[in-house]
């Protein structure tokens, strides 16, 4: 006897309470194995494949592609019965791809329906068993594919007993249409009928479909109809973490923001001196990020976070620095462990390697926290300045304008220097002035002459 287990959107970590399917793996009908991946999700964090921790034949999917769900919301159900040759009957309990018994994905085989079946082509995905909300009727709730067993059973409860329907909203609406559930074979649990099989037998008959009125609450209060029409996005995945990230930052920090030109002529003559000798080349960003790591070391202040609860500051014995990359599916903020131990050729290598984990969607959750001082190279979008909103719960970050030919005064003469502006915007709980324009006066310092930055090697 088959037994049908319930997967549920697992924890994914880093305090994560929602994921949106991004894409199904496997149908209604296939047969998976234990730790098969059987759905892509994206989270606030990044995309991950959920890996199903139980073995047997795919019986309901939860939920359309970008449907947003919170953890611990059912995903799909699998009927698993005895062990045999090539199959796991047992779950593994894992969460994550990568962390699985390793066994092979089983092919993918589809359980069709006997000829004769009341199923609608093209249905695959299932509504949720009697205690999801789509079982009570929901508006939207996929129809489930009847098989002959559940024929049956909707059979014997409607010769030996009451029509099996739970909800008063799917009798109005079938005795508002004039239709008799007795007509019906429920898509629900046991026969089950529910709210998408009267609208779709109402539909296969041509009967247009009236909706029962529900009036409102005395107090619920309606919504004033929008003074002009619009596309509505919702603020979700990376794009509502970014927001609520943001919106805290301003709401927690008191942050100021001060900036300076500086002569980076000298700097790139030494980068571009660095990558004629041979081996790997070192970016820009990363001997700007050098210098970070040597102005933080003479400025620690810049490199901790507050404990509002217990009003303090903590100043952080580590540098993980964070860099900005826009991708097509945002903006997201990479972290450079212990950046303060790595050299320029270490520093342009992550920074590759994150930047195209970033590009592909590939980038994990612990990739992208951590961080405790980030470095904004907006410069690559062609503009100046800017006054950027620090990344909570960070204390500072050092914004890049772009490097462009300027007339500047070098060595009391004018002459077309290379020159860049750059801003800090800072927490001003964890320094004052002094200290802030001290740290950009030595990043400046480093970048119009790099031999400055010698002295903290």
């Amino acid at each position: 006897m088959a037994q049908v287990l319930e997967f549920k959107l697992p924890d994914l970590g880093e305090g994560l309470t929602e994921a949106e399917i991004v894409r199904w793996l496997v149908e209604v009908g296939d047969v998976v194995a234990v730790d098969q991946p059987v759905v892509e999700v994206e989270t606030a964090k990044a995309m991950v494949e959920v890996p199903c921790p139980y073995g047997g034949v795919v019986t309901a999917r939860f939920g359309e592609e970008g449907t947003e769900l919170p953890v611990g919301s059912p995903l799909l159900t699998v009927a698993v019965g005895a062990p045999s040759s090539g199959e796991e009957a047992e779950g593994s309990g894992n969460v994550l791809v990568g962390y699985g018994t390793g066994a092979p994905p089983a092919r993918r085989r589809r359980v069709r329906p006997p000829a004769g079946s009341t199923t609608p082509p093209g249905a695959h995905t299932q509504t949720p068993p009697a205690h999801h909300p789509a079982a009570d009727g929901h508006p939207g709730a996929p129809a489930r594919e009847p098989g002959p067993a559940r024929e049956h059973i909707a059979a014997a409860v409607r010769a030996d007993g009451p029509v099996p329907v739970i909800s008063p909203l799917v009798r109005r609406l079938a005795r508002e249409n004039g239709l008799d559930l007795r007509t019906l074979v429920g898509s629900g649990p046991d026969g089950l009928i529910l709210r998408s099989d009267v609208e779709h037998a109402l539909r296969s008959a041509g009967t247009p479909v009236r909706q029962p009125e529900t009036p409102l609450a005395p107090h619920t209060p309606v919504a004033p109809a929008p003074a002009t029409a619009g596309t509505r996005i919702p603020l979700r995945g990376i794009r509502g973490t970014v927001a609520d990230k943001l919106s805290r930052s301003r709401r927690e920090i008191p942050d100021a923001t001060c900036w300076v030109d500086a002569d980076a002529t000298e700097l790139l003559h030494a980068r571009r001196a660095m990558n004629a000798t041979g081996g790997p080349k070192i970016s820009l960003l990363a001997l700007l990020a050098r210098i970070c790591t040597a102005a933080l070391a003479r400025y620690p202040e810049l490199n901790s976070t507050v404990d509002t609860e217990a009003r303090e500051i903590v100043r952080l014995d580590h540098i993980h620095l964070g860099f900005a990359a826009q991708t097509e599916r945002g903006l997201v903020v990479p972290v450079v462990r212990d950046a303060h131990t790595r050299d320029a050729e270490s520093l342009s290598a992550e920074f590759a390697r994150l930047t195209e984990a970033a590009r592909t969607g590939t980038l994990t959750p612990a990739q992208l926290t951590g961080g405790t001082f980030t470095l904004n190279n907006y410069g690559v979008f062609g503009v100046d300045g800017s006054t950027p909103i620090i990344n909570h719960p960070e204390a500072a970050m050092l914004g890049v304008g772009r490097i462009v030919p300027k007339p500047w005064v070098y060595e009391g003469e004018l002459a077309v220097r290379q020159v860049v502006q750059l801003s800090l915007t800072f927490d001003h709980r964890v320094c004052d002035g002094g200290t802030a324009g001290g740290f950009l006066r030595h990043v400046a310092d480093c970048v119009e002459q790099p031999a400055v930055l010698l002295r903290s090697l």
